[in-house]
């Protein structure tokens, strides 16, 4: 019996080291340097499209975790184009962006708000993001400096190994900062793509996330319209203000706070 305990320990105990020598830096290859082949990669598309999904929790004051998912569609043409659609189970909500007007439709709400904004698309959602209230997690992926902004606060960085999303093989990057601990799972090959990307918030009790999937990445060139906003048949235009914009946001109303980066 003491001997098979021994050997049980011993077994444990490589096991352990295997697992601690599997994600150690000194045995795994460098994660900036894999996010940053991902950030080159999207950065130096001129038109990129994907579909994605999103699930975003958020802690109740009875301290239940609850979780609301969507999915949606994103094409970006840059430097000064940009159209998401989200629907999910409180919204169903598009954003259009051609360079100087942001518009946003709720099709539940059968209403429309629009503010110009001559720019960047990197500059309409540093805006949105600073003055709406609109939360537009993920966003940074999408940024020409997307590199610089995921690593700006970050304190340290692991690469986990290798990961399967949706039938893809994928290189697993974690990363901490002082508020939140992010993973990310990067396509491997000629296409360093994002395939998940999950947000953890360390400073909410409970620890929320936002988890975002993408796929059927592309780079196609897009019809001269896509970027035009056509209010649909019956549709309202409104002010822009907190109420309005509650409409637009992935929880319903009155809900805590979510995960956010």
């Amino acid at each position: 019996m003491r001997s098979t305990t021994i050997l049980r320990t011993k077994l444990s105990g490589i096991g352990t080291a295997l697992l601690l020598a599997a994600i150690s830096p000194a045995h795994a290859d460098d994660p900036a340097k894999i996010l940053k082949s991902m950030t080159d990669y999207l950065t130096s598309q001129k038109t990129l499209s994907a579909s994605f999904d999103s699930d975003i929790e958020i802690i109740t004051p009875e301290l239940q975790k609850i979780q609301f998912a969507s999915s949606g569609q994103i094409k970006l043409g840059r430097p000064d184009k940009l159209r998401v659609r989200r629907t999910g189970g409180y919204a169903d909500v598009e954003l259009v962006y051609d360079g100087k007007t942001v518009s946003l439709y709720g099709n539940d709400a059968k209403a429309y708000m629009q503010a110009e904004l001559a720019g960047t698309v990197d500059q309409m959602i540093g805006e949105m993001q600073a003055h709406s209230g609109l939360g537009m997690p993920g966003t940074d992926l999408l940024l020409t400096n997307a590199f610089e902004e995921l690593m700006g606060t970050a304190t340290d960085g692991k690469h986990i190994g290798q990961g399967v999303v949706d039938g893809v093989e994928c290189e697993h990057l974690a990363f901490r900062t002082p508020e939140t601990d992010w993973q990310i799972w990067i396509e491997t090959g000629a296409k360093p793509v994002p395939r998940k990307y999950v947000i953890t918030s360390k400073t909410v009790t409970g620890a929320p996330q936002y988890t975002l999937r993408t796929r059927d990445w592309k780079t196609d060139a897009f019809a001269e319209d896509t970027f035009v906003f056509k209010p649909p048949a019956g549709a309202t235009k409104i002010e822009i203000n907190s109420v309005a914009m509650a409409e637009f946001d992935e929880l319903p109303p009155g809900t805590p706070t979510g995960a956010k980066k």
